[in-house]
């Protein structure tokens, strides 16, 4: 793994994730810039900054970028959700990386697509000088970022998976990423992503994905668990988050006086 600082441009990340190698990310939800520079130390090829699920805004993401600076950690943001006025202020604010969550259909991650990306090819608002040009230092920007941002979409509902193959087929669309607790909630089992009703959801994603050349992801803090999800195929996978070893080595700490 090389120590240098993540670069977006070009987007290795983006490079990395398209020719399937192997990621190992952690979840970022605290919203600390201490935390996530302190991450940013560990080595990991990816780190989730949470904006569904955590109290994180652009305000609280940027000073998390900034903590990133020299981390060869790349960045991924997940929205609050796919909203194009939200994903158009995180990529000003300096994002590259997206997860989107809540994908149901080809017409939701067309939406995704179209919203990281300048026309014609997209939606996205023209800023010329944001945070994510450098303030309008960056040669050719508006020629070259489309080609420099990675969009993931989350599958974690019935209607997701009964849709994958149209998903899987939408152009921009550069990995799949499984949500093991809200698709279990889907599916009727909250709490055991691995019935296997569950388990084989999360198949057929597997096969799609393979089938139209894409790239699985998913969020698997057991060790066993995120093994298991490496031996069907994935090949970006957060193994664990901020919030929950923070939790478990404090518990563990003080179980140790007790």
């Amino acid at each position: 793994m090389s120590a240098a600082p993540y670069s977006a441009f070009p987007n290795q990340f983006r490079r990395d994730l398209i020719d399937n190698k192997k990621l190992i990310g952690c979840w970022c939800s605290l919203g600390s810039p201490i935390t996530t520079e302190i991450l940013g130390l560990a080595g990991f090829d990816w780190l989730l900054l949470d904006g569904e699920h955590s109290p994180n805004d652009v305000l609280s993401f940027i000073p998390q970028l900034m903590a990133l600076k020299d981390s060869s950690s790349a960045p991924v943001v997940r929205p609050q959700w796919n909203d194009t006025v939200m994903i158009k202020r995180l990529l000003d604010a300096g994002f590259y990386n997206f997860l989107i969550p809540f994908i149901e259909s080809a017409d939701d991650a067309k939406r995704a697509v179209a919203a990281t990306r300048y026309p014609p090819e997209g939606v996205r608002g023209v800023s010329v000088a944001q945070r994510s040009n450098r303030y309008g230092t960056v040669k050719d920007y508006m020629k070259i970022i489309n080609d420099n941002i990675a969009v993931m979409v989350q599958i974690e509902s019935r209607a997701g998976i009964d849709a994958i193959d149209e998903i899987c087929a939408v152009s921009g669309v550069d990995g799949v990423f499984i949500g093991p607790s809200d698709l279990a909630a889907g599916f009727g089992h909250l709490g055991d992503p691995l019935h296997p009703e569950v388990q084989e959801a999360m198949r057929k994603v597997f096969a799609s994905a393979k089938a139209h050349g894409k790239p699985v992801g998913i969020l698997a803090p057991v060790e066993a668990d995120a093994r298991h999800y490496m031996e069907m195929g994935a090949s970006f996978v957060a193994v664990g988050g901020d919030q929950g070893v923070f939790r478990a080595a404090t518990q563990a700490l003080r179980d140790k006086f007790l």
